[in-house]
């Protein structure tokens, strides 16, 4: 959703880490493009001429270390108030137990999908007991798809297919579920395609029967300007104390995110990236201002390493590695341990200095072409690949679906690859480097950006 925002910041920040010195003049031209990228990521234009004036008058008021320059000392003044926008450390949930959660919002936004996740997330990570209710009583389908999720994750649900009285529905089951044991309660509600009366009135009574510790907006990242009017919207009438901003995969600008936070005072607190349950976190305000300006967010990436990776795979793999003593079926584990955290391109975004590397579906398609020429060879062949003689490569061409010179490609890369794990294992760390030349193995001799 960054993508063009971190674009047109990478590139007004690279002017300013080049100033020797910031006078009030050059620190103008440079924050001119920072607001010009703010504004087009669809900022609102109040929130992008503060966030301007405060690191104008920052920079011009800072002393400058002496182990930095001006233009570096100018981009962590940036990064600051970006982490400040985005909301800092005000991401954390009430601490109470049983925690009552009700989530709020227009439909389409993912509530429903949003409750399932949330539930997972939580029982996962903050050990809790979760249950859902569902208080979508006018979408037919809201009430069956909650069921679904809450089957999907092994959480208790509530729900009346008869009642239309949604604030005694979620007192009845409110009570239900804690003498259930849950110490978690979460409420779907019901969205509408616009704010109207009849809905907040509506969520008024259920907030007044429950009393909820959290009040939640899922709020659609698409929307843009708009999202900002309905958290403000919902912020007045009931009291937010946080958001759940979704399809942050999407092709939004990016400004909601960045404007939501300035116009309401409500943090956000949890991100959807994709259709997956697993496809949930925290909304780390620190993080998020790293990759949106370039830096990669290393945090996360580990963690979804810790998540998806086997650790004694890994570590078998990192032997082998080490030995010199690795074959096709290695590379292959080690591919599809790789898969388990997400597209390409998004571990990517991930890493410092990478997130102007462009991985789409091309390279994702050359991954999945050298998934299956491997999966095409028998054991044999992936431990002995010295063997494959042409028959044997026609052979697994055939059976993957691609070329013969696929399959040479692919083996002369590897071996290419293998020869660099021996030179590394002897210490000749120049040799390797050279030996390498950026290519890639299983990306059709793609290069490393650097």
């Amino acid at each position: 959703m960054f993508e063009n925002l971190t674009d047109k910041m990478t590139n007004a920040l690279r002017n300013l880490r080049g100033l020797g010195k910031i006078s009030e003049s050059n620190i103008a031209d440079a924050l001119a493009e920072v607001r010009t990228a703010l504004l087009s990521a669809d900022v609102h234009f109040r929130v992008a001429r503060e966030f301007c004036e405060r690191v104008k008058e920052q920079c011009l008021g800072q002393a400058v270390l002496a182990s930095v320059t001006p233009g570096q000392m100018a981009v962590k003044i940036i990064h600051d108030e970006l982490v400040r926008l985005l909301g800092e450390d005000s991401t954390k949930f009430s601490p109470v137990r049983p925690l009552k959660i009700m989530l709020v919002g227009l439909h389409g936004s993912g509530k429903t999908t949003s409750a399932g996740k949330l539930a997972r997330y939580l029982r996962a990570h903050g050990n809790y007991r979760p249950a859902l209710v569902a208080c979508d009583v006018y979408r037919p389908a809201a009430i069956d798809q909650l069921e679904t999720l809450a089957k999907a994750t092994g959480t208790p649900f509530f729900c009346d297919r008869e009642s239309k009285d949604v604030p005694a529905i979620g007192e009845k089951f409110l009570r239900e579920a804690l003498n259930a044991s849950a110490d978690l309660v979460i409420f779907d509600t019901a969205g509408r395609l616009q704010i109207d009366e009849t809905l907040i009135e509506e969520i008024k009574r259920l907030r007044e029967r429950v009393r909820p510790d959290e009040t939640l907006l899922v709020a659609d990242a698409a929307l843009g300007q708009e999202a900002v009017n309905v958290a403000r919207h919902f912020h007045e009438a009931v009291g937010l104390t946080g958001i759940v901003l979704t399809k942050l995969d999407g092709d939004a600008r990016g400004g909601a995110a960045l404007s939501m936070k300035a116009v309401t005072g409500v943090p956000i607190k949890f991100m959807g990236t994709g259709e997956k349950l697993e496809d949930f976190s925290p909304f780390h305000p620190d993080r998020m201002a790293q990759r949106i300006l370039g830096m990669g967010d290393v945090v996360s990436l580990v963690e979804k390493a810790q998540e998806t990776i086997d650790q004694k795979e890994a570590e078998r793999l990192a032997e082998k590695m080490k030995k010199a003593d690795f074959d096709l079926e290695d590379f292959l584990a080690q591919l599809q341990q790789m898969k388990k955290m997400g597209p390409l391109g998004s571990i990517m975004k991930m890493m410092p200095g990478m997130s102007g590397v462009q991985v789409g579906e091309k390279e994702e398609r050359k991954l999945k072409r050298t998934e299956a020429i491997i999966q095409s060879m028998t054991k044999k062949e992936r431990a002995r690949p010295e063997i494959l003689n042409g028959s044997r490569r026609a052979r697994i061409a055939k059976g993957s679906g691609t070329k013969v010179s696929d399959v040479n490609a692919l083996l002369k890369q590897f071996s290419q690859m293998r020869q660099m794990m021996k030179m590394l294992k002897g210490g000749k760390m120049k040799a390797l480097m050279r030996g390498l030349g950026g290519k890639i193995p299983g990306m059709g001799g793609g290069r490393f950006p650097f």
